[in-house]
């Protein structure tokens, strides 16, 4: 059985975070050719974006995809991001949250987990221990 990524799991759970503690949850997003957002937002490739229940409609944190409508500049749009375009987590009060690794095509393939960039071991050698994703905790 494939491993699943933690990645959706712990998007799930700090916007639970922050909509428990009165907090608004912002989602960073690195734009690309799958990422259905509102274009003329996006700047250097990235947007952010308030996922709150307050100002999202029908939003899913899928364990492939982030998708909401959402009002931009007072125009109802559909966005849908997927999990591997996610960047981070944190709420705008504060910047509490979590944020992930660039995802490589290799990372992607490991259903979020970054791909290790260590030469394969000799043939004697053990293995290396799993890496672990790096998530960095924002306060």
């Amino acid at each position: 059985m494939a491993e699943r990524s933690t990645k959706p799991y712990l998007i799930r759970a700090i916007h639970e975070w922050c909509t428990d503690s009165g907090y608004t949850p912002y989602l960073s997003v690195k734009v690309d050719e799958n990422t259905r957002v509102p274009m003329e937002f996006v700047k250097n490739g990235e947007i952010v974006l308030n996922l709150g229940y307050d100002a999202t409609h029908k939003l899913t944190i899928g364990n492939d995809m982030v998708q909401f409508a959402a009002r931009f500049s007072g125009v109802s749009r559909e966005c849908s991001i997927p999990m591997q375009a996610v960047a981070g987590i944190f709420a705008r009060e504060n910047g509490q949250g979590l944020f992930f690794p660039p995802e490589t095509d290799a990372g992607a393939t490991n259903k979020g987990q970054p791909a290790s960039t260590a030469p394969p071991p000799e043939p004697d050698e053990p293995p290396p221990p799993p890496q672990r994703p790096k998530l960095q905790i924002v306060k």
